[in-house]
């Protein structure tokens, strides 16, 4: 996985832009006043689910994380890049410790979480402060016994009411701040991190805190906030619920991911106490192998909408990438495999590999969708039926794949059906078993309306691409799942630019607005002013080489003359998608104008009932917290 890739996965874009600008919750996405300009009514919107920002006043440009960094810190692309990593803990290390040194300061800092554990679970348990945690709790039908269980607890609303207990303990403010319980700032000053927050202690595999997860009771933003990276806790390697699922999850040898703290926790309440969550996060590289010695099966249970079939594909892609290494593997490999790989053989490097070598591991990746607008929590309260049927259809890897890919492109263009087939072709050629394989031949070839033998000639052209030269095996391990994940038509349009510089005047209608994604912007600008690919490489900032090199190895569906107009119907497609965007914003801004209005008449309307502004504003702004309180859950 890119470094681009690991940063993305771990940040979250509205913790991001709120450390800059005071956001607000607007339905599913968040509002602020332009960054960028200045305004009197927000019109810049934050979109969580797609981790996008855009400006609909007078700045009119958006894009993702990285692209907010650079234009508010002014930096380039591989600035921004190294500022995020350091946000997201990327490259923390504790460098020049001595190994006893190292135990004892991690064993200290467990000590300190463990007394601060206790403390939040007093709080909750005892205090007239934590009434306002348990009535949320109730009303979430969490239980005492699973409050108890988890050592459930809450935060003071005060600013130093943790830093005084624990101090009061013998430990020092510099170890609380190392512990990531406090803030430090200037002056020497520092405040606790937790404020008026339902606290969740996150515990390693052996059931010590390494770090806490805490949540909102108010509307106050972040409405999650974690323990910062430190020497004993990393959120990217860390699975909530693991030390209470480790010994379900191996004796019936299959663990189930979720995303949230309250999906685990009424998971386990309802009897499903082989589910861990993830955090909100994707998948890392990282997180299975906690797992390794457990099981060999995992589920992944993700929402139906675009972002999870992506997060789904990200999560495969960690996962498989993870087989690719033998010591830190979450699944076992069988000696004989492991000799093969000794004596020159590789391991599977991608998702092809998993499924070419599913059978001989005994191991499986499958995927839970859920129901439009559920999550695990929802679904499991409404009916264990329900959820023990999700659990039981959940689909293989390559099931999922298909069904995916044949519904992001339009069957009634043959050049779609082509792409499709292109994308899947390598997962069905390595279906060694016949039956097996003509079940997905004959799956796809229903799915988009075509004969299988056709997919099945395609199936035997591979003697001819094994003749191309072999890609690099950095290239090879994430070929396949970033395919499904990305832009392919960005990608395809970059290709065919970089793989044929005589295309160049073709590209002269082709601007950087085209690009949604800016690993692709940060190439394609780079790519107008330089003169050849070494001069490109210089020009790029060194954690987009991979990107690059992915592109120049991209294979082109369009050759013997048809590049050129395989271009031209890129651009097409991408003016297509630049057109829709940009209506779906103009759609937005509509929206917003009438939202507006109606406020004006809500208050014109209280102004002719004789209540004062004051009473007017309130009466009208509760009334539409409530309804976006509603629409988030």
């Amino acid at each position: 996985m890119s470094i681009t890739s690991e940063v993305k996965q771990r940040i979250d874009i509205v913790e991001v832009i709120s450390a800059y600008v005071a956001v607000q919750k607007a339905g599913r996405n968040f509002k602020a006043l332009c960054p960028f300009h200045s305004e009197k009514h927000p019109s810049f919107f934050v979109f969580p689910e797609q981790q996008t920002w855009h400006c609909f006043g007078a700045c009119g440009t958006g894009g993702d994380v990285f692209s907010f960094v650079m234009k508010k810190e002014g930096v380039d692309f591989g600035e921004a890049l190294r500022l995020l990593a350091q946000r997201a803990g990327v490259t923390l290390s504790s460098p020049g410790l001595s190994g006893d040194v190292e135990d004892k300061r991690k064993e200290t800092l467990s000590q300190i979480n463990d007394a601060a554990a206790e403390y939040f679970h007093h709080l909750l348990l005892n205090t007239q402060a934590g009434e306002a945690a348990r009535n949320y709790l109730d009303k979430r039908k969490i239980t005492a016994e699973t409050i108890r269980g988890f050592r459930l607890g809450f935060s003071h609303n005060s600013w130093d009411a943790l830093k005084k207990f624990m101090m009061t303990k013998g430990y020092e403010e510099q170890e609380l701040i190392e512990a990531g319980l406090i803030i430090e700032k200037e002056a020497g000053k520092s405040y606790d991190r937790f404020r008026n927050r339902l606290v969740f202690p996150i515990c390693d595999i052996q059931n010590r805190v390494i770090g806490f997860g805490a949540r909102a009771l108010d509307e106050s933003l972040p409405k999650y906030v974690n323990s910062p990276q430190t020497p004993i806790f990393d959120k990217s390697s860390s699975l909530y619920g693991i030390n209470k699922a480790k010994s379900t999850i191996k004796h019936e040898n299959l663990v189930i991911i979720v995303e949230g703290y309250m999906d685990v926790l009424t998971a386990h309440q309802y009897g499903w106490q082989n589910v861990v969550a993830s955090m909100g996060t994707s998948i890392t590289e990282k997180q299975p192998r906690i797992l390794k010695g457990l099981t060999k099966n995992i589920t992944l249970a993700l929402d139906a909408d675009l972002a999870g079939q992506e997060a789904a594909f990200r999560g495969v892609e960690v996962l498989t990438h993870s087989l690719d290494k033998k010591t830190t593997s979450m699944l076992s490999w069988s000696k004989e495999l492991a000799n093969s790989v000794d004596k020159g053989g590789e391991p599977p490097p991608s998702l092809a590999g998993l499924v070419k070598h599913q059978n001989t591991l005994d191991a499986e990746i499958k995927i839970i969708l859920l129901p439009p607008g559920k999550d695990p929590d929802e679904v499991i309260k409404e009916g264990l039926t329900l959820w023990q049927n999700l659990v039981e259809q959940a689909l293989p890897v390559l099931d999922f794949a298909l069904a995916t890919v044949t519904s992001k492109v339009d069957i009634n263009k043959a050049k779609d059906k082509s792409l499709a087939v292109q994308k899947l072709l390598p997962l069905i050629r390595e279906i060694k078993d016949p039956v097996q394989q003509g079940h997905y031949v004959l799956k796809l070839a229903d799915t988009l309306k075509v004969r299988g033998s056709d997919i099945t000639a395609a199936l035997r052209k591979s003697p001819v691409e094994q003749r191309r030269p072999r890609p690099t095996r950095a290239i090879e391990q994430s070929r396949f799942i970033h395919q499904l994940i990305s832009s392919p038509i960005e990608e395809y349009c970059l290709a065919l630019l970089l793989q044929y510089p005589e295309l160049q005047q073709v590209a002269q209608g082709l601007s950087v607005d085209h690009f949604e994604s800016t690993e692709n912007r940060e190439i394609f600008t780079k790519w107008q002013c330089a003169q050849n690919i070494s001069e490109l490489r210089e020009k790029l900032d060194a954690n987009l080489l991979e990107n690059l090199d992915y592109l120049i190895n991209k294979p082109i569906l369009d050759k013997n003359g048809m590049e050129q107009h395989a271009l031209n119907d890129c651009i097409l497609r991408l003016q297509e998608s630049l057109s829709k965007r940009l209506e779906a914003k103009r759609e937005l801004m509509f929206n917003l104008t009438r939202e507006k209005e109606g406020v004006n008449a809500e208050l014109a309307k209280l102004d002719e009932q004789g209540i004062s502004s004051s009473e007017q504003l309130k009466e009208v702004f509760t009334k539409r917290e409530k309804l976006a309180r509603q629409e988030d859950r």
